[in-house]
């Protein structure tokens, strides 16, 4: 019984620390090692100005809490690039008497990956989206920056999922 806890406990300890296999579900290979995020720009007009800075600082931390990656801002590995493409409100739901039960906020973020360690791993213009909707009875200001959080989380996932899943 004891050797068969050994040989599973050194056939676990190889896949984790010596491949580039992950139980999270991310694969990065073993001779990635940095990131960088730049700062993302904003192109969405009616987007709140801050918006491309909480984006940004919310990916660094995302990367840098769920990988072992360290960033760098000197020839990184890997480099992510982007804009805040759309932030759009509209009116869903429509009911009589020309009102609406809900709207709904949708924000698309362009990405470019560059992974400087392997050409063939890089993305161009790829575009992740999300929305929300909430009752049009409630003050949109006052729940704006719940909504991007959550949206935003959606988004960050799967960003960190097509970047780091799949190798």
């Amino acid at each position: 019984m004891k050797k068969i806890i050994f040989l599973w406990s050194l056939c676990f300890l190889i896949l984790t620390e010596t491949g580039c296999y992950s139980f999270k579900g991310i694969s990065i290979p073993t001779d990635i090692h940095t990131y960088y995020v730049e700062n993302f720009q904003n192109n969405a007009i009616s987007a709140p100005a801050d918006i491309n800075q909480r984006f940004s600082e919310a990916l660094r931390s995302k990367i840098r809490n769920e990988s072992r990656l360290i960033y760098n801002e000197q020839s990184p590995d890997l480099e992510f690039t982007g804009t805040i493409s759309r932030f759009t409100l509209t009116p869903e739901a429509p009911q009589a008497g020309n009102t609406v039960a809900l709207n709904k906020l949708e924000i698309i973020i362009t990405v470019d990956l560059t992974n400087n360690k392997d050409e063939s791993k890089n993305w161009k213009s790829k575009q992740f989206s999300y929305f929300r909707t909430f009752e049009s009875d409630q003050d949109f200001i006052s729940i704006q920056d719940n909504l991007i959080n959550e949206i935003f989380d959606q988004i960050l996932e799967n960003i960190f999922n097509d970047a780091f899943t799949g190798w």
